[in-house]
């Protein structure tokens, strides 16, 4: 019993396994030998039993919500009402508690989810890689070693991921401004959807960037991502899988198919001759708007996020992880004139790239250029490195919020292998079509 879907028909016909469930997810979480310690910034196991017998109850007398009883643990960006959200920091934590839950955490709630905890992530959600100097970082589910050792979980809901692949949830509510939902879904082998951003609310937490941050789940399949989506939007969507003969797919001749670490190149072009097999048209052509992106540099993140630090916290730097205060130092020179010219080219950019995205299904490239690298190779090397590594695990990912489009990750690698990721990107508010492909395209992959 894996999907969400398998749960509620278990639930429906059994209510006790919601209670049965949930106290196997606890154990997990507060297995003090397991990455529960690392995963979860808070954890209040009355709340998830008290939300687990009700549900049970609303099962047998008939008045199940559409996410009754699907357990879901909650990135520690967003407000729930009584508890401190600290994005993963120390600087925030006598902070007064949330008054209300933020709209996406109410949605669920109100479809009768069982929230399950505050995930760690990167501390204000700063970086791709997943590390947190302050509450631990969490192990990616692929290369654990009896010496404690392991692999990045990939950020910054690196909590989130860890919390669906290590069984503590069924699913994981994260935000994603540059890939912080689809990198610790490709480096835990889950399914990570970013939807267009103005279809969930981004209001009700601590912000990156109010330009580029979006909201979406992490799960084990697509399925469970379009049940969750329908919720945090309140727009069901029309997802019937497509027949993927005739389907036409861009696989760019650009920056984003360069520089793969082996797995991941065997892993993406074996999912693509998968695609081929099953009737879909692989074309290879350049997309020059999105190369031409690389090499401008756009400052806006870094001026938004220091904005709101600025105007909350302080401009001190104290108490912060110091690699993400140096990320976001980048902004302290951003002039408005600055701003105003990303503005304006974005706006330019997004237009010459939909008009070539326009004549495919979708654009397929590997969610990350990397395997998740190991955490004390990150934790013990310089800035540099740091930063290097971060840059690369971004660059596949970060410009989709920069198109303002959709996109979805879906794991292609071997059983027992590197975990690797397949994605796919359309433009802004096609997210219906996204996920129809998407649901064709996992079944493909499964083969």
């Amino acid at each position: 019993m894996n999907t969400i879907a398998e749960h509620i028909a278990a639930f429906q016909k059994a209510p006790e396994r919601v209670i049965e469930m949930a106290e196997a997810q606890l154990a997990r979480a507060t297995d003090r030998e397991g990455e529960g310690p690392r995963v979860f910034i808070s954890l209040n196991e009355n709340a998830v039993r008290d939300a687990a017998n009700e549900s049970a109850q609303r099962y047998r007398n008939g008045t199940a919500r559409p996410l009754e009883g699907v357990t879901i643990s909650i990135k520690d960006l967003f407000d729930v009402k009584g508890e401190v959200t600290t994005a993963g920091s120390t600087v925030l934590r006598n902070r007064a508690p949330a008054n209300a839950d933020a709209p996406a955490v109410r949605r669920l709630r109100d479809a009768g989810a069982i929230l399950v905890g505050r995930t760690n992530m990167t501390e204000f959600a700063f970086s791709g890689i997943g590390i947190n100097p302050h509450y631990g970082t969490p192990r990616s589910v692929w290369d654990r070693r009896a010496d404690g050792s392991g692999r990045i979980p990939g950020g910054s809901s690196s909590g989130g991921g860890v919390s669906v692949a290590d069984g503590m949830c069924s699913a994981a509510l994260g935000t994603d401004t540059g890939g912080s939902v689809r990198l610790p879904a490709v480096f835990n082998g889950l399914v990570g959807f970013k939807p267009s951003a103005y279809r969930v609310p981004i209001l009700g937490g601590i912000p990156l960037s109010v330009a580029h941050d979006s909201i979406g789940p992490l799960a084990k399949s697509v399925d469970d991502c379009i049940r969750i989506d329908t919720v945090l939007s309140g727009q069901p969507l029309e997802t019937t899988p497509i027949d993927l003969r005739g389907a036409r797919f861009l696989k760019p001749k650009s920056v984003i198919w360069e520089q793969l670490d082996p797995e991941v190149e065997h892993a993406t072009l074996a999912a693509i001759e998968k695609l081929k097999a099953a009737g879909a048209t692989i074309i290879e052509a350049p997309l020059a708007p999105l190369d031409e992106a690389f090499n401008t540099r756009n400052p806006s993140i870094s001026a938004l996020a220091l904005d709101w630090h600025s105007e909350n916290v302080g401009v001190s730097g104290e108490g912060y992880d110091p690699r993400v205060w140096q990320r976001m130092l980048l902004g302290r020179d951003v002039t408005r004139a600055n701003l105003s010219w990303s503005i304006a080219y974005r706006r330019f950019w997004i237009d010459q790239m939909n008009m070539i995205l326009a004549d495919y299904d979708a654009v397929l490239c590997p969610t990350s250029a990397c395997i998740a690298p190991e955490i004390a190779s990150i934790v013990n090397g310089d800035d540099e490195h740091y930063f290097a590594v971060n840059a690369r695990i971004l660059r596949n990912t970060g410009w989709v919020n920069s198109l303002d489009g959709c996109a979805i990750s879906l794991p292609c690698h071997e059983v027992g292998a590197a975990a690797v990721g397949l994605q796919l990107v359309k433009p802004h508010a096609s997210d219906a079509r996204l996920l129809a492909i998407a649901r064709s395209v996992e079944r493909v992959l499964k083969q």
